[in-house]
């Protein structure tokens, strides 16, 4: 699951880890944390994805992705130990110190910006997600009730966004990520149920039709400006499903040794990978066949029956953003309190909490600074969502932010440093070609999911 991926980033415990840390992972383990940590909200859109790019280039597209994901998770592993990736006497714990240790204090920052945009546009992301699935319970059961698929069962966003809002301001005030193992352990509990639910409900209702539908050129446009955004649109969505950068070195930190924590790392890539992405393919490719160019940009919204089904799945995916926002959430609420702290140590303000009781509930320790901080960025993503309802433009920007800087330009930059690669070198172009091509598809992707969500907003 997606959600895991900010647990250790931004901790202050991610420094070089010592010798005496005792480690029990094993392949499996490994193979295990990456699948929850990749397989999540994104698994939604991959049906619209394929929609947009057609029958041949939509799963050859998600094979690339995975192949780029595999290579970027090799050049990851490489970095964990220090100087040599399999011997050398030095840990990096994270994603953030790697970086740091290797590229410098610059280069963390940078690479610091971009970790918090992800997480803060994740929070928007999640508050429109979840109003898509409040919504679709809702009009589920309207259409059984009629018994009419064609009933006026029409319902809008903003009211579950505030709800949805609402509802995290009252669990941002949990104090710290160490609080909310709880809520991490119940949304990958939730991801993994609707993602099959989602597997199997689009190959029933594939077979059901009798017929495969979609066409190699995808969805039909009136024009080829169109089915290029859209084509850029579908690319920054599976962009968005399969990085798992920011958690493979914690990961990796994991693993007792012999054999090498490198190798049984990029065994672990390789393995889930191949099963992440057969289910990708799967997910994807049963979803497109059963609704063809009529394919929904969330596939749970296409599906009316069983109602009981659908809707159990909805509150799963709600469950699960629940907790998902909270646990992207709390390493930036984290971040700021440090920081806040250090700048102001005698603040009473900042710095005195307070007791209260509520029934029913255990006495609370509430801090007023951590209120109207975490409440302020709660009501902004709810805001954002509100002017910005659109799932896969969304959704596609986020991707587009995330899969470059993050899953390619520091790994590439990161292993060149470590190997002390020359200029010029046939390894150093490669890598060099590897970053740019990546780069100019990053841009197409953001530029046209950017262009989708200006489009959305001027016809709305």
């Amino acid at each position: 699951m997606e959600d895991d991926k900010s647990i250790s980033l931004l901790q202050s415990s991610s420094e070089i880890e010592t010798q005496t840390q005792k480690r029990t992972g094993t392949l499996w383990s490994a193979v295990a944390h990456i699948i929850t940590g990749v397989i999540g909200s994104g698994v939604l859109s991959l049906a619209w994805s394929l929609a947009q790019l057609g029958w041949i280039a939509g799963p050859l597209t998600m094979l690339i992705f995975a192949f780029i994901t595999l290579l970027s998770a090799y050049l990851l592993c490489n970095c964990y130990r220090s100087p040599d990736p399999e011997f050398g006497p030095l840990r990096n714990a994270s994603y953030l110190h790697a970086v740091r240790f290797y590229l410098g204090e610059t280069s963390a920052w940078i690479c610091g910006f971009f970790v918090h945009i992800n997480l803060y546009g994740i929070g928007i992301a999640y508050t429109i997600t979840s109003a898509i699935s409040i919504r679709a319970i809702q009009e589920s059961n309207c259409y059984h009730n009629q018994g009419n698929q064609s009933a006026p069962c029409n319902f809008g966003n903003t009211y579950y966004m505030l709800i949805f809002g609402f509802v995290q301001i009252f669990m941002s005030q949990i104090p710290n990520m160490h609080d909310i193992k709880w809520v991490s352990i119940g949304a990958a509990t939730m991801s993994f149920t609707y993602s099959l639910i989602v597997l199997g409900l689009g190959m029933s209702h594939a077979i059901g039709n009798g017929i495969i539908k979609g066409s190699i050129k995808g969805v039909p446009t009136t024009s080829v400006m169109e089915k290029v955004w859209l084509v850029a649109q579908g690319l920054g969505d599976i962009a968005f499903a399969y990085p798992y950068s920011l958690i493979l070195i914690e990961i990796q930190d994991t693993l007792k040794s012999p054999p090498s924590e490198n190798e049984t790392m990029k065994k672990a890539s390789t393995i889930s990978l191949a099963i992440t992405t057969l289910f990708y393919l799967l997910c994807g490719g049963f979803g497109y066949a059963a609704f063809g160019v009529d394919t929904p940009g969330n596939l749970m919204t296409g599906l009316n029956e069983p109602y009981w089904l659908i809707d159990f799945a909805n509150v799963c995916i709600v469950l699960h953003l629940v907790g998902g926002y909270q646990v992207f959430s709390q390493p930036l609420f984290a971040g700021v309190d440090r920081w806040v702290a250090q700048k102001f140590p005698d603040n009473e303000f900042i710095h005195k909490s307070h007791t209260l009781k509520l029934p029913l509930l255990p006495y609370l320790r509430v801090n007023l600074f951590r209120v109207c901080i975490r409440t302020s960025y709660v009501a902004s993503t709810t805001i954002l969502a509100i002017v910005f309802p659109y799932f896969n433009q969304v959704l596609g920007i986020l991707g587009a932010l995330m899969f470059w800087p993050l899953s390619i330009y520091f790994p590439v930059e990161m292993y060149l440093k470590q190997r002390n690669i020359e200029a010029w070198t046939g390894r150093w172009i490669a890598l060099r070609t590897f970053t740019y091509v990546c780069l100019v598809v990053t841009l197409f992707a953001l530029s046209g999911s950017i262009q989708g969500v200006v489009t959305a907003k001027l016809i709305s």
